[in-house]
């Protein structure tokens, strides 16, 4: 067993898909049309990380509701981990890229991490060795 995707509700496609892609560095496994329920257009976009099995389904927000959790999808705390082999190498790319973070690099028991918040506005981890 596994988990194949995570959705992470976005305000557009093409504007995330370039975050994740050339910025983080995921690669575009997939995005095809389909439909919502009710027959309205809409894509199926999945990323994710060179060689990882579970992916991201960037999912556009339909409606109020929805629309209401782009960026809040776990109400503020991180909720999302990016484990890198080179956390200073990808600190750094990141920080050139414009990315935010919300505090700098520390120490914990389980490695270094700082947090930074993706182009929703959802906190992320970023993971390297200790």
């Amino acid at each position: 067993m596994q988990i194949d995707l995570v959705t992470l509700v976005v305000a557009e496609y093409d504007p995330a898909i370039a975050f994740f892609i050339e910025v983080l560095g995921f690669e575009l496994v997939e995005d095809s049309p389909a439909q919502t329920t009710d027959g309205r257009p809409k894509r199926w976009v999945v990323v994710r990380p060179p060689g990882a099995q579970t992916g991201l389904l960037l999912a556009r927000a339909d409606g109020e509701r929805q629309e209401a959790a782009v960026g809040a999808q776990t109400a503020g705390r991180v909720g999302f981990f990016l484990r890198v082999d080179d956390f200073d190498a990808a600190y750094r790319r990141l920080v050139d890229a414009g990315v935010e973070f919300l505090r700098p690099p520390r120490a914990e028991p389980y490695g270094r991490v700082a947090v930074f918040r993706d182009i929703a506005g959802n906190p992320w981890d970023l993971l390297g060795p200790a």
